[in-house]
């Protein structure tokens, strides 16, 4: 049980930083107000790096900020061996 909510925690931050980097791509076309930097990158480390990564490519957005390009591809691919390593360790538990 502990490993589902483990990783349902990490789809849910996912698609919470996924649908607020398409939100923040348009307020920036629309000139509406914009998302904080910091709030994108608190999304992206506390279990949003894959979704954040995935909003980054589909909305074309913050992809010429050279530390978003990075970052939230070194998030996305941590997030995803943290679960991969985490997920059969869990299991075990129960």
């Amino acid at each position: 049980m502990i490993h589902i909510i483990f990783i349902g925690f990490f789809v849910v931050m996912s698609i919470v930083a996924f649908f607020t980097m398409g939100h923040d791509k348009s307020a920036a076309k629309a000139n509406n107000r914009r998302v904080p930097e910091r709030t994108l990158w608190k999304l992206a480390i506390l279990g949003g790096g894959v979704g954040a990564y995935l909003g980054m490519i589909t909305f074309r957005h913050k992809t010429k900020h050279m530390s978003f390009r990075i970052g939230f591809t070194l998030l996305a691919i941590a997030h995803v061996a943290l679960l991969i390593w985490a997920t059969p360790k869990l299991v075990d538990l129960f």
